[in-house]
């Protein structure tokens, strides 16, 4: 595989061509659950198929921390790339493959003997409470592949190669198609058969990747040693405040659904229909936000600050164009799109109009992502951290409160809504008057 040199060269082609494959594996990524919960539902019932949500949102926390994670790799790995620091990158290397083990093997003990415990903090009913902790301890199992293969995903995009992640996440999304109805219902495993498949095809993943990594030669890892201190500390300094980002958002998500319940079942069912939505809608900015973040990352290593402003400024342009565009066919088919997942009139009416409303400020939830990928580059993770708490608990959780309180159900759309440009203007803020462009990472060595 050929590096690629974001340094120099066209950064709107360049910003095309790395973020479409980001954009298209983080799809996939998302499909895993989706495939299980297909098969479950259809296969074994409403009960398991409740069991398998509830078990999923757990696994989906898990994952956006490890994904927080990442993104310090990702700051790491890009800038180290830069400084043509063979020696350097390879050391860092090393010390991530010897952290992310340990995490791996911590919090698959934890969650395989915590499961239970797990699911009756978050109401699980009962009946779902078997099924439901079979999954998950399965999961935990192999939660060492599904950490693995993302954190290989990541060293190849640090290094400009976003394509060949993809293939690997295709591979494994295409086998767990495959596997699910065969372990479900041919082998009559049932909800093991479900979490069987997906650690079976993370496995490939992972497989996949540490095989490539090592014949093409195109990244440079050794045999697991000791890291140094200094390495220790600089990953843990970023590593623990990426990875609370994402676990600030979930919790805000769920603050927020406080609110939603408050207005009935049918509200409810509603908002749960958009933000599956929502999920697959912020995809492409997500993984704008991740190019943009490798890209700045190299730019800020050689000290091209007109460049990383250039980045920064075309990431913000293809953000907007893009989720406008997005907006457009989210408000002509929202009735249709809530449908696919309910069909109470009222539920559908809640959603169809929450999605009509926020369709519009789209591109502003984008833009943080996009300003924040550009500051995180610099290694700028707490600050990060604080503008996702000031957007979730300081703005977004008491604006839907406030606004629904004055204008009912149509008030938690608004309410979110106002929140993204809100909170877009700060990380604009931050971006502009902050002093993310003084931190030096690699000062003390």
């Amino acid at each position: 595989m050929k590096q690629i040199d974001f340094t120099s060269g066209n950064i709107f082609k360049q910003l095309f061509f790395f973020s479409t494959p980001i954009m298209a594996a983080n799809l996939l990524q998302v499909s895993y659950q989706f495939v299980d919960s297909l098969w479950v539902g259809n296969l074994l019932g409403a009960i398991a198929l409740g069991a398998v949500s509830i078990a999923s949102t757990v696994i989906l926390t898990v994952l956006s921390f490890i994904l927080g994670i990442n993104n310090a790799a990702l700051t790491i790995l890009s800038q180290q790339r830069e400084n043509q620091s063979k020696n350097g990158l390879k050391s860092f290397l090393n010390a991530f493959v010897v952290l992310l083990t340990g995490l791996s093997i911590l919090m698959g003990a934890a969650g395989y003997l915590y499961a239970e415990p797990m699911l009756r903090l978050l109401n699980t009913p009962a009946e779902m409470i078997p099924d439901a902790a079979t999954y998950l301890q399965i999961n935990f199992i192999g939660i060492l592949f599904l950490l693995g293969y993302n954190f290989i995903s990541t060293v190849l995009r640090s290094l400009g190669d976003s394509k060949t992640p993809l293939l690997f996440v295709l591979a494994a999304v295409l086998l767990n198609i495959v596997l699910d109805p065969i372990l479900i219902s041919t082998f009559d495993l049932g909800i093991r058969g479900a979490a069987l498949a997906t650690v079976i095809s993370q496995g490939l993943a992972f497989v996949l990747g540490v095989l490539y990594t090592l014949r093409q030669k195109v990244v440079p890892f050794s045999i697991p040693a000791l890291p140094k201190k200094e390495e220790v500390l600089l990953i843990l300094k970023l590593g623990i405040p990426a990875g609370l980002q994402m676990t600030v958002i979930y919790a805000g998500i769920t603050a927020i659904m406080t609110v939603v319940n408050s207005f009935g079942g049918d509200a409810a069912a509603g908002f749960g229909a958009a933000q599956r939505l929502d999920s697959l809608i912020t995809l492409p900015a997500m993984a704008l936000g991740t190019a943009v973040n490798s890209m700045a990352g190299q730019n800020i290593a050689g000290s091209h600050w007109n460049r990383v402003r250039q980045i920064a400024f075309y990431g913000a342009l293809y953000n907007f164009i893009m989720m406008l565009l997005i907006a457009v066919l989210v408000f002509v088919l929202a009735r249709s799109a809530i449908t696919l997942f309910i069909e109470e009139e009222e539920a559908v009416q809640f959603g169809t109009s929450y999605l009509k409303i926020v369709a519009f400020f789209y591109p502003f939830i984008g833009l943080n992502f996009i300003l924040n990928g550009v500051v995180r580059a610099s290694g700028a993770m707490y600050q990060v951290l604080i503008l996702n708490i000031l957007s979730f608990w300081v703005l977004r959780y008491p604006l839907t409160y406030l606004c629904s309180a004055f204008w009912g159900e149509n008030g938690i759309a608004l309410g979110m809504g106002i929140s993204f440009v809100i909170s877009s203007l700060f990380s604009f803020g931050y971006y502009w008057f902050g002093k993310w462009q003084q931190i030096d990472l690699f000062a003390s060595r």
